[in-house]
């Protein structure tokens, strides 16, 4: 069973989908002797005997997380003190590279099983240039994108002090579209994916240049299909870096979110592969000039690549699945 978040949600031809929260999906929580999620499961979920439960997480993090917040400003305790038991009801925690293992496992309080496999859902990202070519295509057509307009994702992270309601986080409207539109709209194409608990309206931007794309089920395909990602602190960017393509750091906030708001695991003003930008207008020019500033994060990149993104080669599904196995 696939899981979903509505009825219309495509699913593998192999698979049948489960709404979420609808009566199936409570039955299927309760009898499936394997379960795999990349999210926690609800506090009421506990793992019957013979049932294994695999939690693959949500990539790699940069921004601390789970226990490590404890100290922090904006930390959820409420939320912090069922850490313990959430993590009891796994058997393994897939870890996406070796670098983020101890992480993971100490930030959400794990203290079995971590499978080393790398993470599936970038398995897509391996998969044969030319398949990854088609479905690249097919999502350019599905957006009706002209083929000689630049694709940029600009999929920011949630602001813990911007919550609203437990775990739904006000969006920040931070990057000026209209200012963007004015310099890229010839040329450039900006698919923005706001983060799945950040909620509110993309003030001021406009189509066709800007495709509101958070709803599209798959960000795998969206990373095919970008020829430069723009974000600020999301763990998409472990992902986009096994597609060599530049990306760059829309960092207005910096300082406040370094020290006060999440705070990082690894030393993100040097460690990154490409350029930390203060304002839009250092976005627009840093997009102008692309092949130059490819070129003197070049180093940084692969530094990053090697350091950070270690496991995944397109077979980190087929090493889940090996596991379950057992």
């Amino acid at each position: 069973m696939w899981v979903t978040r509505d009825a219309r949600t495509h699913v593998p031809a192999s698979a049948s989908g489960v709404e979420e929260f609808s009566s199936p999906w409570y039955a299927a929580l309760a009898r499936c002797r394997r379960i795999v999620t990349a999210h926690q499961l609800p506090d009421f979920f506990e793992r019957r005997e013979g049932q294994t439960v695999v939690q693959t997480w949500d990539g790699a993090p940069l921004k601390r997380i789970g226990t490590d917040l404890t100290d922090t400003l904006y930390a959820d305790h409420d939320h912090l003190a069922q850490l313990p038991g959430l993590a009891r009801q796994w058997d393994v925690l897939v870890a996406p590279s070796r670098w983020s293992a101890p992480h993971l496992s100490r930030a959400l309080a794990f203290d079995g099983e971590v499978l080393e496999a790398g993470s599936p859902r970038n398995d897509v990202l391996f998969t044969a240039p030319d398949d990854r070519r088609k479905r690249a295509e097919r999502l350019r057509r599905d957006l009706d994108i002209d083929p000689g307009k630049r694709i940029v994702l600009y999929a920011p992270t949630y602001r813990d002090h911007l919550a609203h309601s437990p775990g739904r986080f006000r969006h920040e409207p931070a990057f000026d579209f209209a200012a963007a539109e004015r310099e890229l709209a010839a040329d450039h194409v900006l698919l923005v994916r706001k983060h799945p608990r950040a909620t509110g309206r993309l003030t001021g931007a406009r189509a066709p240049f800007v495709r509101d794309v958070t709803g599209h089920p798959s960000a795998a395909e969206l990373l095919l299909l970008a020829d430069v990602l723009v974000t600020d602190y999301s763990s998409l960017m472990f992902d986009f870096a096994h597609t060599g393509r530049p990306m760059l750091f829309h960092t207005y906030d910096l300082e406040h979110y370094r020290d006060t708001v999440r705070g990082f695991y690894l030393d993100f003003e040097d460690r990154a592969p490409g350029p930390l930008l203060a304002s839009t207008d250092d976005v627009v020019r840093a997009l102008r000039e692309l092949e130059d500033v490819t070129a003197r994060h070049a180093t940084a990149y692969e530094t990053f690549r090697a350091s950070y993104c270690d496991l995944d080669d397109g077979r980190a599904a087929a090493r889940v699945a090996e596991r379950l196995m057992r």
